[in-house]
């Protein structure tokens, strides 16, 4: 049975405070793990929820984006993985939808991701398409990000649209979101597994096994529009929490693949210790959702300025870089942190998505020049 918590009250998210949760203080993670070079600060937030639609106003960016990634039937593309589609980009592109107020492309990609994506004997979306693959669906398993972000996406299409058949659909999902991907009463809080099969205790010798770009912070703030007996607040406090625990290396940065077992925090088995493409998420969400404190931010803070203009993927134990990330979109991720930590202007050459970038970067920098414009526009009036 899905473990419910207790109702949300408000749309207002916790902020988590400076503090070590104890279950990770018993592994040696203390604030100290944060870089020294970077003194602590305080960060003046804005962590309301707030409404998606109608805020992405640079439409020049969406219609580029829709061209290039979408086809007449609504299929997302992804261009640089043999134009596969999965969960997360049509998520991406319903919000996109949602935020320039575009129902008929919204309406396309729904569609589609329903008829295709939506096989599974739950409500949940197998996370993989292939167009060379017959069936289509190459990969039954979900993926929770990607359900997380098409469930806030219905939600936000119904309220701006004002139909019930967006928020019913929406629920459906939420709840087997929290049925289930959650576990609410883990010992470290509520964990977000990455999918149904794969990643639990049961699973794997290390397991559970976490991803925490999953943790989709501004999707939880509004997710109570459809489930509101959820504890949304929860998975944000958790994830914060892990990220203050989530620390290796010199750099003091999570990994991309966490395990979690018996109160030990570390990376998983068998993945790349690497906060790399997925994890640069991380700070993205947070920055977007205006969530947690100077300590949840310093590590992906000193990472982004490190080199001005430029993010590379960092093998945590050595904190060597192991591959720059040159496409705008990975710097945008950068510049929203400066623009939300030191109220930066973003850069003129970050402020319009480029047509030769692939789906993934381009789609990042459409995100964070949407977090910009929702709760950052001073950033861009220099």
């Amino acid at each position: 049975m899905m473990r419910i918590l207790k109702a949300i009250a408000t749309a207002s998210l916790l902020l988590a405070s400076s503090t070590i949760p104890s279950w990770a203080q018993a592994q040696g993670v203390t604030p100290a793990n944060v870089p020294v070079s970077e003194p602590r600060r305080v960060l003046s937030l804005d962590a309301r929820a707030m409404p998606l639609g109608g805020t992405f106003k640079t439409l020049q960016y969406w219609q580029a984006y829709k061209a290039r990634f979408i086809t007449n039937t609504g299929r997302v593309v992804d261009t640089a993985n043999d134009l596969i589609s999965h969960s997360e980009g049509q998520g991406y592109a319903m919000l996109l939808a949602v935020a320039a107020n575009d129902r008929p492309t919204f309406d396309r990609i729904w569609t589609w991701t329903r008829a295709n994506l939506m096989v599974r004997d739950d409500q949940l979306m197998a996370w993989r398409w292939s167009p060379n693959h017959r069936p289509g669906v190459s990969d039954m398993n979900n993926a929770s990000d990607g359900d997380i972000l098409v469930a806030w996406a219905l939600a936000e299409a119904g309220e701006l649209w004002a139909d019930v058949s967006y928020y019913i659909a929406g629920r459906r999902i939420a709840v087997e979101v929290g049925r289930k991907l959650v576990l609410f009463k883990a010992q470290q809080g509520a964990l977000l597994l990455p999918a149904v099969n794969g990643f639990s205790a049961g699973e794997r010798p290390d397991g559970p096994v976490v991803n925490l770009s999953y943790y989709v912070f501004p999707a939880f703030a509004r997710l109570y529009l459809v489930a509101p007996e959820l504890d949304w607040n929860g998975l944000t406090q958790t994830g914060l929490d892990l990220m203050k625990a989530a620390r290796f290396g010199p750099q003091s940065l999570p990994t991309e693949w966490i395990s979690i077992r018996d109160n030990g925090i570390k990376p998983a088995d068998g993945f790349p210790a690497q906060f790399s493409y997925n994890s640069i998420r991380i700070p993205l969400y947070m920055a977007w959702a205006g969530v947690g404190d100077w300590d949840s931010y310093a590590p992906f803070y000193a990472w982004s300025t490190r080199k001005r203009g430029s993010v590379a993927a960092i093998e945590v134990s050595s904190g060597r870089e192991v591959e720059q990330l040159g496409e705008a979109g990975y710097s945008s991720i950068a510049a929203l942190l400066s623009c939300a930590i030191d109220q930066a202007p973003i850069p003129a050459n970050l402020r319009a998505t480029r047509d030769a970038d692939n789906y993934y970067p381009t789609t990042l920098h459409m995100m964070a020049l949407l977090a910009v414009q929702m709760r950052y526009a001073a950033c861009l009036r220099n």
